[in-house]
């Protein structure tokens, strides 16, 4: 399907629905969305991240007949398994692209009931070595979600300054060694261009004092470089803003986060919505705040046996928020 392409589904005889596929692994805080979400028996839910549908399935099997549920990634091989088990149901419309453009998409015009936005890279993304999302797995040095848009990590390795390249490192992975990890990354490239990501991952441990930590030395650098490259946290920004607008009154928004720096958007983002700002005695007195938010409880993290079953969930953040009624 070409990018930003929609696909209403049609029934098709003999498909087996949703609620009957497959068993698969059930995604981070599988129960906590589905409860935090809130699902109406005839509402619109928006999964803006539709990785490989563990959230989505959840919230289609609590709809009804008139229930909708629409579907965004800008990853091709995610709205491909949406396509292939997803679109067949006529409550199910799709939209490959980011969430941060769900305004354009007419579907989320009548408003929502309530929003899903599951953050970062996702275990198929990483799990594939031609994706280059892991050091632990050598492949091209990609790192795009969506590899018909913009350049490929290893394109801005090529051009980058030193500099923008330290910067990058140090504000998105918060790597002390940015300016070193730059330099030698620099210097390597007038020899070789980066192609791998073996290669890359090299280069930045061959530069790293080794840690009492267990990570690889390239963890943050890699984090750091994929954020960049598929400009997330910008994308986080303008979704958080279009998610509301599109929100009806009572609608829920649901954001999981893996690590500080999104989870400091989306909670800076969900307070400032919901709580009024410090008053300043000595300014002059402000317009009064009228919130817009409803919090809905506090960070909300993996119990011991998702733990347990699923380590990747350590990380994991869930914030939920409400719409609130307009005032008339």
């Amino acid at each position: 399907m070409s990018r930003g392409a929609r696909v209403r589904g049609e029934a098709q005889a003999g498909h087996l629905p949703v609620s009957q596929s497959p068993a698969v692994h059930l995604p981070v805080l599988y129960t906590q969305v589905l409860e935090g979400l809130r699902v109406i028996e005839n509402g619109s839910y928006l999964d803006g991240t539709f990785g490989r549908g563990g959230h989505a399935r959840g919230v289609l099997e609590q709809l009804g007949p008139e229930g909708r549920l629409l579907v965004m990634d800008k990853d091709p091989e995610a709205i491909a398994v949406a396509e292939r088990d997803f679109a067949p149901d006529p409550r199910v419309s799709l939209f490959r692209g980011s969430f941060a453009q769900l305004l354009q998409w007419d579907a989320t015009a009548a408003g929502l009931d309530g929003i899903l936005f599951d953050l970062g890279v996702s275990s198929p993304q990483l799990d594939v070595a031609e994706r280059g999302f892991s050091f632990g797995k050598d492949g091209p040095l990609d790192m795009r979600m969506d590899p018909d848009s913009g350049e490929s990590a290893a394109q801005w390795i090529a051009r980058a300054a030193d500099t923008e390249i330290a910067d990058v490192l140090w504000t998105y992975g918060e790597e002390r060694q940015s300016r070193r990890i730059a330099r030698a990354i620099v210097a390597r490239r007038q020899k070789q261009p980066f192609a791998r990501t073996a290669e890359l991952a090299e280069v930045i441990a061959s530069v790293m004092p080794r840690g009492k930590d267990k990570i690889h030395p390239a963890t943050r650098s890699f984090q750091a470089i994929r954020i960049h490259i598929n400009r997330e946290l910008a994308d986080l920004e303008a979704g958080l803003d279009a998610a509301v607008e599109r929100l009806k009154p009572g609608g829920r928004l649901a954001v999981i986060s893996f690590h500080s720096l999104e989870d400091r958007i989306v909670k800076q983002f969900m307070n400032r919505l919901a709580k009024a700002p410090p008053s300043n005695r000595r300014l002059p007195e402000q317009q009064v705040f009228v919130p817009t938010l409803d919090l809905i409880g506090g960070a909300i993290k993996a119990n011991d046996d998702e733990l347990a079953a699923n380590p990747r969930a350590r990380s994991a953040v869930l914030r939920v928020a409400e719409k609130r009624e307009v005032a008339g």
